[in-house]
């Protein structure tokens, strides 16, 4: 499923137009990106949590030349299941 294919699904399951429904999915987006940006944790019971992982800086290999890189620490979106969510899809 698509962006486009769900908010089609949003406006049909909630009675409301394509438009607001674009309208809602962005805000949701955009609220999502910016307390992660905070580095807060979002948690939507039943579904799940999103949060911000620190991955250290590690070796890597460029695998044009073979030599050794450097590849330095980043934050990351990480997202974990809630339980409904999981036994849904079980």
């Amino acid at each position: 499923m698509n962006k486009t294919e769900l908010i089609e699904a949003i406006a049909d399951s909630a009675d409301i137009t394509k438009a607001d429904a674009g309208r809602a999915l962005d805000a949701l987006i955009g609220v999502i990106t910016e307390a992660l940006k905070k580095g807060e944790t979002v948690s939507l019971v039943g579904f799940g949590s999103f949060g911000v992982k620190e991955r250290a800086e590690r070796q890597g290999r460029n695998p044009q030349t073979g030599s050794s890189i450097t590849i330095s620490a980043a934050k990351i979106p990480s997202f974990k299941a809630g339980k409904a969510l999981k036994d849904a899809v079980n």
